[in-house]
């Protein structure tokens, strides 16, 4: 049985998560300096992209596009996390048995 890929694992090299995501390694660069972005590192050092960091690239773009800056798109990204904590919050207490 195939394994499936665990979209937190760092696998892709910079130029192929920026080519995957539309963008230039400069800006994963920049995105990681105000960290909107945490790749994974080798040994070395050498940044590895994960699916889930595509998918917030992609995010980051959708953002871009509607005209938001970093500081507005760090904004809105850390509002999500949050929405998206506290939904997960809400439906564990949801799926609690009654005492």
């Amino acid at each position: 049985m195939a394994r499936r890929a665990d979209p937190n694992q760092g696998v892709y090299a910079i130029s192929v998560a920026a080519d995957m995501a539309g963008m230039t390694p400069q800006a994963l660069r920049l995105y990681e300096d105000r960290g909107l972005l945490r790749p994974d590192r080798t040994p070395g050092g050498t940044r590895r992209y994960s699916q889930d960091d595509l998918d917030r690239l992609h995010r980051i773009g959708q953002l871009l596009d509607e005209g938001l800056n970093i500081a507005g798109i760090a904004a809105v990204l850390e509002l999500e996390r949050d929405n998206a904590r506290l939904q997960r919050e809400n439906d564990q207490m949801r799926h609690r048995p009654s005492p």
